[in-house]
């Protein structure tokens, strides 16, 4: 708006310059008047000169609420100022001191605009015909003349309607500037609170991304998450499968205790179902039970939660949450950070989850390339041993075939016999491996009556050696299983063989059937060295050889997984328990009647 005080004082300073304007025209212009005239002029003159640095004091000194009180009074005395001037010098025909009351006409505009500009002209057509009147009845002829009245009248007027007009349109347009200049710095500032809050979420998601480690990378961003956003407990949840929400990092209150990290729920008809839809979710009141996880929040003390979408362009992948313990404790301004967060975070977690799997894949390539070296190491050992034995048989047999007796014969044949046998079985375990690889491992499927099976197998493998007793536990009825007889006939010689190799000379291996809940159970129990546990799961994979006391036996370690994968296709599964006094105990388990 207009500065009325700057308007008080110039106006004060014009009147300044009026008052020794008004004190040479009195002075040197007017010599012929009569003494009674000249009195009167100075003392007007003088009159005019004290009021009018009374009006430059106050224009200065009056406090912002008289300014329009001392406007008001300031164009009335200049008014009555310059009519009274006009009157005396009436005596003066064609005296043109009345028309500088054009001059106050111009100040009611500057300070009323139109309104002032139109009704100071009106209020002043009296004066103009009792200036006239006085004129001719003092000092006429002439007489009255109208147009001494509606001349002066009407140009006052016009020249109001001209001012006004202009000071009108200088008050709109300082009102619009000033409202453009408060809306600039409203933009300003608001430009300035966006740019702080972009570069307080940089912070952040650059502070997730400090680290591959998601634990480490997780503690540095909620070091800046709290000072932005200030949070009793936060938490990432991301979407796994279908209908399965995991926790992978929690801080605050009940971090460890109430959804920790690692944690899974359902997805359905919980918070994170609506938040999928891209929502951000205020929630005022947490004890207005909405949710399966709300009471748990509620117990902790927590009663406001805001939780916004993981978003990966336009693909939620979880969720991030902040619980305060005050209702309704999140603003417009929270709700707004948090949303930009969820969006800088996801990418975020998808790095470290993608950096994670690929990991993960660096070292599984890394181990089954140590495995296969490992596999190409033994293979190439297990196939030299046999095959030298065999050629060293052959090669005995032929340069002295008649200089050997029977018997010494017959002990070549029998070598050359077991070491092709051995050769066979490496490469039948080789090719069962490709074929299952391949899913072109056949089975014929018939009814297997596993105490014969049993039997069978442990006859075999008492023939095959006499160093280990074998002993079969059999119980009288044991139910048939539906497979194939001699895929399964291979995975109990397989374990029974590894029984057999890792058991001390003159020790027992048991073998023994049961029963168990529609199930059917062989369990084969060594007293070897065991297996230790963070290896048991290492076994069963392809080239998968443990790490015993004692050292590992010669083998592909190809058997256990042909063991699993065949009792698998079974429908029925192969597991190891290793005891805390040595040994091992490997069961097949098998649907009764499957």
């Amino acid at each position: 708006m207009i500065d009325r005080r700057a308007i008080e004082r110039w106006i004060a300073w014009v009147r300044l310059g009026a008052l020794v304007f008004a004190f040479v025209e009195v002075a040197f212009s007017s010599p012929g008047a009569s003494p009674g005239y000249r009195t009167a002029q100075w003392a007007l003159t003088a009159g005019f000169g004290v009021v009018t640095i009374l009006l430059f004091w106050a224009a200065r000194a009056v406090p912002d609420d008289w300014l329009g009180a001392l406007g008001l009074a300031a164009l009335i005395f200049d008014t009555l100022a310059i009519a009274a001037y006009g009157l005396v010098y009436t005596y003066e025909y064609g005296n043109q001191t009345r028309w500088a009351l054009i001059l106050v006409v111009v100040e009611a505009a500057v300070r009323y605009g139109q309104v002032g500009a139109v009704l100071l002209p009106v209020a002043l057509i009296p004066y103009f015909w009792f200036n006239e009147w006085w004129r001719a009845r003092e000092f006429g002829p002439p007489d009255l003349m109208v147009g001494r009245i509606s001349f002066p009248a009407g140009v006052t007027l016009l020249t109001g309607l001209i001012v006004g007009w202009l000071v009108d349109r200088l008050e709109a347009s300082v009102a619009l500037s000033v409202e453009r200049a408060a809306e600039a710095e409203r933009l300003r500032d608001e430009l300035g609170r966006r740019v702080d809050i972009l570069e307080a979420a940089n912070r952040c998601a650059r502070a997730l991304g400090s680290s591959l480690a998601l634990e480490r990378a997780f503690g540095a961003f909620i070091r800046e998450l709290r000072g932005l956003v200030p949070f009793e407990r936060t938490a990432l949840v991301l979407v796994e499968g279908d209908d399965v929400a995991r926790t992978i990092a929690t801080a605050g209150r009940g971090a460890n205790e109430v959804f920790p990290p690692g944690s899974t729920g359902p997805l359905h008809g919980s918070v994170l179902d609506r938040v999928l839809a891209g929502e951000v979710v205020v929630r005022a009141d947490l004890a207005e039970t909405q949710y399966p996880e709300d009471r748990h929040l509620v117990d902790l003390g927590l009663r406001s939660e805001l939780i916004a979408p993981l978003l990966v362009g336009a693909q939620p992948i979880g969720m991030i949450s902040l619980s305060r313990d005050e209702v309704a404790a999140f603003s417009e301004e929270d709700t707004e950070l948090v949303s930009l967060l969820g969006r800088l975070v996801a990418t975020a977690v998808q790095n470290l989850r993608a950096y994670e799997a690929e990991r993960q894949t660096v070292e599984e390539l890394r181990r089954l390339s140590a495995l296969r070296a490992d596999f190409v190491s033994l293979v190439s050992h297990e196939l030299r041993s046999p095959m030298a034995a065999v050629i060293g048989a052959a090669r005995t047999l032929q340069d002295r075939w008649r200089s050997l007796t029977p018997e010494q014969r017959e002990a070549f044949l029998a070598l050359i016999a077991d070491e092709t046998n051995r050769l066979a079985a490496l490469i039948g375990d080789v090719l069962d491996t490709s074929r299952i690889e391949a899913g072109t491992f056949s089975y014929s499927f018939s009814d297997v009556d596993l105490a014969r099976l049993v039997e069978d197998a442990v006859a075999t493998a008492v023939v095959g050696q006499d160093e280990v007793r074998i002993r079969a536990l059999v119980p009288g009825a044991v139910p048939q299983v539906r497979g194939d007889r001699e895929r399964l006939r291979q995975v109990l010689t397989n374990l029974i063989d590894n029984a057999v190799k890792y058991s001390p000379a003159g020790d027992e291996v048991e073998v023994s059937v049961r029963r168990d809940d529609g199930d059917v159970r062989i369990s084969v129990r060594d007293h070897g060295p065991g297996i230790p546990s963070d290896q048991q799961r290492l076994i069963f994979e392809k080239f998968g050889r443990a790490d015993v006391p004692g050292g590992s036996k010669p083998g592909t370690g190809l058997g256990l997984f042909i063991a699993r994968s065949i009792a698998e296709a079974h429908g029925g599964s192969v597991e190891v328990e290793s005891h805390a006094d040595g040994g091992a105990t490997f069961t097949l388990t098998l649907p009764a009647g499957g």
